[in-house]
């Protein structure tokens, strides 16, 4: 275990160093969205009964700030590693695949549940959040991190260049994390929508975390707990067997 707990170490160290990028720069942005989002529609959109908008809006936030981080800190170490050609250090240690995706899903969904608690505290600041059930919540903010964990990691083998890893994060994470539920139900809207939006494996951490707090839920929360654990095994096993077959990390 001196090897995954060593590469789990550095990985926490390299988003530690750089905090305010890492940690703070993200609740401030989802304190923007909270204050520009909140002061429009509060009062205006309810889409819980008995719950305000801005209430609902905020574990949206969460998520969304948790899943574009973990994806962010995984795929970016790796990039940085290729680019600069230290990867061979991380690669050459005796570490077997599962230890070196270990580490950097671990150290992904701890970035990731970090900025997230950041942002809940920040949002317990406006509105008082119930906690309904509060296993659900810490259960979903930790698979969706290591989720999105591991699909940094396959984003982070793939690319070649900061380029590419740009735009697998510009042009899949971030729209599929916005258009995942985070400002609205998916009940209100239309029927193509909403069967489209229930492709979206986003959607299903976002709903299943948002029921923890209020107890309600677009989808049943076995159903989300479903999709998003074998969400997590698919990725899981697609990382492994690029790990093993080395590839673009033996060139």
């Amino acid at each position: 275990m001196v090897g995954l707990q060593t590469l789990f170490y550095k990985e926490v160290l390299r988003f530690g160093n750089v905090l305010l990028q890492t940690l703070i720069a993200p609740i401030v942005t989802s304190l923007l969205y909270l204050l520009v989002f909140g002061h429009v529609f509060e009062g205006r959109v309810q889409v819980f009964s008995g719950v305000g908008y801005t209430a609902f809006l905020i574990p949206g936030l969460i998520m969304m700030s948790l899943i574009q981080n973990s994806f962010a800190n995984s795929s970016s170490s790796l990039i940085q590693s290729k680019v600069t050609g230290n990867l061979v250090f991380i690669l050459l240690p005796p570490l077997s695949h599962l230890e070196f995706l270990l580490a950097y899903v671990l150290s992904a969904s701890l970035r990731g549940m970090l900025v997230g608690a950041g942002v809940y505290i920040v949002g317990s600041l406006f509105v008082a959040l119930p906690v309904q059930h509060p296993w659900f919540i810490l259960l979903f903010a930790f698979l969706s991190s290591a989720v999105l964990g591991a699909m940094g990691v396959i984003a982070g083998i793939w690319a070649e260049k900061f380029d590419q890893l740009a735009g697998f994060q510009n042009f899949i994470i971030i729209p599929l994390s916005f258009l995942s539920g985070v400002f609205y139900s998916i009940h209100s809207l239309p029927e193509f929508w909403q069967t489209l939006s229930r492709f979206n494996p986003f959607f299903y951490m976002i709903d299943g975390f948002r029921y923890g707090f209020f107890g309600v839920s677009d989808v049943p929360p076995s159903t989300s707990l479903l999709i998003v654990g074998l969400a997590l095994a698919a990725f899981t096993v697609v990382t492994l067997l690029m790990l093993k077959a080395g590839y673009k990390l033996r060139d």
